[in-house]
């Protein structure tokens, strides 16, 4: 299989990580979205949505949403509970991950980090960063009470918010201020198979 994508992405960064602790074999062709490549008619033919990361599969068929890859890869592994309730529960994260916390730290971390936080887009920081600071709360009691977001075991929950969550600081964020969420990253990166998103920039 092959993804489309930039490491440099969150969203990319935590199907890379997914692929390397589950050990699969795939290619990685990057992806330049300051560049406008994922507007270029090649890529929109393989996804319309002009988003990355992109699945490609052997057979040629495609699948777009990094949760929704996670989901893909991760079904029948350890990765993936498979009671229903916890079922429910890494999707409610993810779900979460995808409303709550991307939307704000994510984008917090692209005006600071790669656009210099400049001064006609602060008003927008400032409120991004309101909003990625109550998802770090949330976040933080939930790992008071647990050493990963759905338990005791370590699952895609947890890579679908270590992706953005660990390189928070970037968006301005001080991580110190929420103790629980700093273990959690380390136990996070405690994990078999954990590659960084700097081995590939």
């Amino acid at each position: 299989m092959k993804v489309l994508g930039d490491i440099a992405s969150g969203n990319c960064y935590k199907v890379k990580l997914a692929l390397a602790q589950l050990g699969i074999p795939h290619a990685w062709e990057h992806v330049n979205i300051l560049q406008g490549d994922t507007r270029a008619d090649g890529f929109l033919q393989l996804n319309p949505n002009g988003k990355i990361p992109l699945l490609i599969l052997d057979n040629g068929e495609t699948l777009s949403e990094s949760n929704a890859i996670l989901n893909y890869l991760a079904e029948g592994t350890a990765l993936l509970p498979t009671d229903r309730l916890s079922h429910a529960r890494v999707l409610a994260w993810q779900f979460f991950e995808q409303y709550r916390h991307e939307p704000y730290i994510a984008v917090a971390r692209f005006i600071h980090k790669y656009l210099g936080l400049p001064e006609a887009r602060r008003a927008e920081f400032e409120s991004k960063k309101a909003g990625g600071l109550k998802a770090l709360s949330v976040m933080e009691a939930r790992l008071k009470d647990a050493p990963f977001l759905v338990g005791s075991s370590y699952s895609i929950a947890d890579i679908t918010l270590y992706a953005y969550t660990h390189v928070a600081d970037e968006g301005g964020f001080d991580l110190s201020e929420f103790p629980a969420v700093t273990a959690w990253l380390k136990r996070v990166r405690e994990q078999p198979g954990h590659v960084t998103m700097a081995q590939f920039l």
